[in-house]
């Protein structure tokens, strides 16, 4: 996977917190059914969610979907770019991305990896 989908960075002086960084495709008025990660390429994580895009519903939704895929709180995550466009980056910061930056690509690949295949 491109280092462009997910990006790790570390703690700095800036920012006193391990961050992973997502660039997402999102398709908001998917079905219910078909809500969630689509795919995984060199360039971005696809999401579909069945919010519409209006006033910030299909932005909660991401978070709300990346929340339980990643297995993080919602709070740990956050649209950092991209509140008005299809293509975000969410900033997510939490228990397992203090793990270093092997053991967090690791993990978030290995939950959109299981996320794509349950149905």
């Amino acid at each position: 996977m491109s280092a462009r989908a997910i990006r790790y960075v570390a703690a700095t002086k800036k920012s006193a917190k391990n961050t992973l960084y997502m660039h997402c495709n999102v398709k908001p008025g998917a079905s219910k059914n078909r809500e969630g990660v689509v795919s995984i390429d060199d360039e971005a994580v696809d999401i579909c969610v069945s919010a519409q895009a209006r006033e910030g519903e299909a932005n909660k939704a991401v978070v709300k979907v990346l929340s339980g895929v990643l297995d993080l709180p919602k709070s740990d995550l956050q649209i950092i770019q991209g509140l008005k466009s299809r293509n975000k980056t969410v900033a997510v910061v939490g228990s397992w991305v203090n793990a270093g930056e092997e053991e967090c690509l690791n993990r978030a690949r290995q939950y959109l990896d299981q996320a794509m295949e349950s149905p």
